[in-house]
């Protein structure tokens, strides 16, 4: 009831008819994974730097329907999230303005399921510039690959603590590591884990 009150309030603040889809019932079987890069962990002061995104469609990646966009922040970059995904202002000379990757990452995911590991701060940066742009958040349904896991784990030992490190997961799922801190391989790691979690 409470779920559906929200949606009802978020779709009445949407500002251009034309991202309505968004809110439509999402009857398909495909969800899209993504991760960002960011200038910082503050959703409030930093800025998005990199969205990665890809399809799954039943329990297949589609690789080939990736969305990869760099892009141009308003705020620097620290020093300290430059260690983490070793992006510098020199790798953003040819990025693209944030209105134009939100229009492309709206069309991208449509009205699908979106999937991440903590997601919530990722759709939290997301919706830091929606709510300008359209005045809404995001509606899609969000689904969390840490919990599906402490959920499957705490199952078998409801008396541990799990670990939900993100190459924790990896390793116990026995699923390979790539590239970490590169939003388009952290959003395939992501989608593996969630394929590996959805099929046990």
């Amino acid at each position: 009831m409470f779920e559906a009150l929200k949606r009802y309030r978020n779709r009445k603040k949407l500002t251009d008819e034309r991202y309505s889809y968004l809110f439509e019932p999402y009857e398909g079987d495909e969800y899209v994974c993504f991760d960002c890069e960011t200038t910082g962990l503050n959703p409030k002061v930093d800025d998005i730097i990199s969205i990665g995104a890809v399809r799954i469609k039943g329990n297949r990646i589609l690789s080939s329907q990736k969305f990869e966009r760099f892009i141009k922040p308003r705020t620097r970059l620290q020093a300290e999230s430059i260690k983490i995904h070793h992006i510098r202002e020199c790798d953003l000379e040819d990025a693209k303005e944030m209105d134009t990757v939100l229009e492309e990452f709206l069309e991208f995911i449509g009205n699908r399921p979106l999937v991440g590991y903590y997601l919530e701060f990722d759709v939290a940066m997301i919706n830091k510039y929606l709510r300008y742009k359209l005045g809404i958040t995001l509606p899609n349904r969000q689904i969390e690959v840490s919990a599906i896991y402490h959920d499957q784990k705490i199952g078998l030992i409801p008396q541990s603590n799990v670990d939900l490190r993100f190459d924790s997961i990896m390793k116990d799922l026995r699923l390979p590591i790539m590239g970490k801190h590169d939003a388009i391989n952290d959003a395939l790691m992501t989608a593996m884990i969630f394929l590996k979690l959805k099929n046990r």
